[in-house]
Formats: structure tokens, C-alpha cells, sequence
């Protein structure tokens, strides 16, 4: 399906991204933080995407930390900028990870910090302040936000801070490759966790006895799962982290390899995760949108992919657009650190 100029609604998505040059121009030095190593593979999809975006823009990053290996007190060169992981997770709703920015910011008066595309989330307005002087007293943070909610919210509490809206670092993933044809009608891909909602519920109640129900957590299996606790127990130990480090994107390449697989054996996805939304797009698969708790979803697709047809959101939620179940996969391909076709 095509948007405006005859460019397809997910092309248009992955040039938006090009906004970031201006403030990590090609060739630039970097340290690249808080990158995944778990079992989300949203965060897998944001991180791959984030290095495709690296490579595509020739800009070196010099050092990667994960949150298991990060210093408390990393010592960053002069005249590195450190870029800090996208997603969904700033806020009070998962503290570690915003500890970790705020860290960063404080320790580095004098870098340049660049906040890759996040959705903000507070519970509490105590400590949304909190960051907000972290921030403050920064001359040089550069924070991307995905919706139009956290601009505002981003603009008007952190005024020292340069505020920028784009979508989410999986569209420089777009196309994905898909050789194989479905066989099944329907995927339920409904997340499990805090942000789960009584709407997705209503679903899970009425469902039939064939229906199919996956999250991240279920996609993988425990194989999966014991490798990514070996891995994890080897970054928090400090000892071979360069080996495990490169262990974990090989093995990560493989994880989003399954999640694609997976997809491509349905005709439609449902989902209450917004990276099942983003996967079905970056497939070109029809899909609907569940919001989420706090309305991460929805103001997503309000802001970037309501424009595209393959994907709606669910009627009676934040805003509806009308789903076509006739477009066809992704003709493109995308290589992954392994070098192969995603």
C-alpha cells in the first residue's frame, strides 16, 4: 500500500529516523547504552533496528553497555556522544533503566546524551519532577519521544532539554523479507505483564479452544531462556563480556528470526503489544491494535501508523482507521549482525 508521493506508509516511518543525523551526524563517535538482553523481543526489534541504523549512517559506536554490565561510574572519552536505548520504559514504571539515564546525565556534564525514540510514563508527578531537575541541569540532552502525549509532556517539564518527535528506531528494519505463506487465520499476541488491560481480557474469555495466544515470554523456550540467563549471569559477573556481548547479538539475531517465522504463519494478528503492531507492519501484515494500560499503543498509532491500511486500532479505543486484509509481504530484506536476511 502506498501513502502520500506513492511512498509506502513504513518507507515514509524509516526517513523520519534521518531527524537523528542532525544530532549524531555520520561518522560520529559513540557510546551505545542499555541496550537488551532479555527475552522482550520489542526491545530485540528496537535494538536491531537501532544498530541498522548505526551501520546504514556510517556512525562508529566505539563501546556498547548492557544494564547488567554498565559501570556505575563509566568514564566516557571527551568527544563522545553517548546514545542511550529506545522503547517504552521512561518513566517510574521501570526505575533501573531511568536510573541508568539519569546516571549518565549527571556523571557527563560535558557529552553530548542522546536519548533514542522512548514513550514517557509517570505514576508519580513527585518523580517526574525528579527527572526533570536531572535534566535541567544539562545543557546538551537530546530526547526523542515517540508520541505526541510525551512531547508535550517532555516539552513542557524538561525546558533545557531539546525535545523531538519520531517514530520507533524497528522502522529502519522496514522491509522484512518473507518467503513463507501463512496457514493459520488468527494470532492473539497479547502481553502478560503490568501493562496488560481489561480489553484484552474480554478477548481471552471468549476465545475458543483452537484459538492461538503467544507472548515474547511463550514465543521463546526454555532453551532460549537458559542461554539468555547464561549470558546475563556472564555480563553482571564483568568476565568475558566482550565474548558474551558478541554471543548475545548472534543469539538475538535468532530470537527476532523466530518471532518473523511465527508471525508469517497467520493471516491476521491481534495484539496488545506495540511491537507485535510494528512486526506486523514491517511485514506488511494485516493486523489490529490493542492498547495498552496506559495508552502507549494507542497514541502511537495515533501519531505514526494510522496511516498505514494493513494495520487498525481496535474500534472504540483513542482513534480508528479502516484495516485492508489484502496486502501483500515485504519484498525487501534486512541484514541482521549475522549478515543473513531477517
Amino acid at each position: 500500500m502506498l501513502g502520500t508521493n506513492n511512498i509506502h506508509p513504513m518507507e515514509e516511518l524509516k526517513g523520519h529516523l534521518l531527524q537523528i543525523l542532525k544530532v549524531i551526524p555520520p561518522r560520529t563517535d559513540i557510546y551505545y547504552l542499555d541496550y537488551p538482553v532479555h527475552s522482550n523481543g520489542g526491545d530485540l526489534l528496537i535494538m536491531k533496528g537501532t544498530e541498522a541504523f548505526f551501520r546504514d549512517n556510517h556512525i562508529n559506536v566505539l563501546a556498547r553497555y548492557s544494564i547488567l554490565d554498565c559501570p556505575l561510574s563509566l568514564k566516557v572519552p571527551e568527544g563522545i556522544t553517548i546514545v542511550l536505548h529506545g522503547g517504552g520504559n521512561f518513566g517510574d514504571l521501570y526505575p533501573a533503566h531511568q536510573k541508568l539515564r539519569e546516571r549518565m546525565i549527571a556523571q557527563h556534564p560535558n557529552h553530548r546524551i542522546v536519548i533514542l525514540p522512548q514513550t514517557m510514563f509517570y505514576k508519580s508527578d513527585i518523580e517526574l519532577k525528579k527527572t526533570a531537575q536531572v535534566f535541567s541541569r544539562h545543557k546538551d540532552v537530546h530526547f526523542f519521544v515517540r508520541d505526541t502525549l510525551s512531547y508535550e509532556i517532555a516539552s513542557k517539564e524538561f525546558q533545557q532539554t531539546n525535545v523531538y518527535l519520531s517514530p520507533d528506531m524497528a522502522h529502519q528494519l522496514w522491509p522484512l523479507k518473507s518467503k513463507s505463506q501463512p496457514v493459520a487465520e488468527m494470532l492473539y499476541f497479547f502481553r502478560k505483564d503490568i501493562e496488560k488491560t481489561q480489553n484484552q481480557v474480554q478477548y481471552e474469555s471468549i476465545s475458543g479452544p483452537k484459538d492461538t495466544f503467544k507472548d515474547w515470554e511463550t514465543l521463546y523456550n526454555r532453551v532460549d531462556r537458559k542461554i539468555i540467563r547464561m549470558i546475563s549471569s556472564r555480563l553482571k559477573s564483568g568476565k568475558g563480556n566482550a565474548l558474551a556481548r558478541w554471543l548475545w547479538y548472534k543469539y538475538s539475531d535468532r530470537m527476532v528470526h523466530t518471532a518473523v517465522k511465527e508471525f508469517n504463519k497467520y493471516k491476521i494478528v491481534t495484539t496488545s503489544r506495540l511491537h507485535g503492531h510494528i512486526l506486523a507492519c514491517l511485514l506488511d501484515q494485516p493486523n489490529i491494535l490493542l492498547d495498552n494500560s496506559y495508552g502507549k499503543n494507542s497514541n502511537y498509532y495515533t501519531a505514526w501508523t494510522r496511516n498505514n491500511p494493513v494495520g487498525r486500532l481496535e474500534a472504540g479505543q483513542t482513534s480508528t482507521y479502516n484495516q485492508s486484509t489484502k496486502a501483500g509481504k515485504g519484498s525487501g530484506a534486512v541484514v541482521l549482525s549475522d549478515g543473513a536476511a531477517l
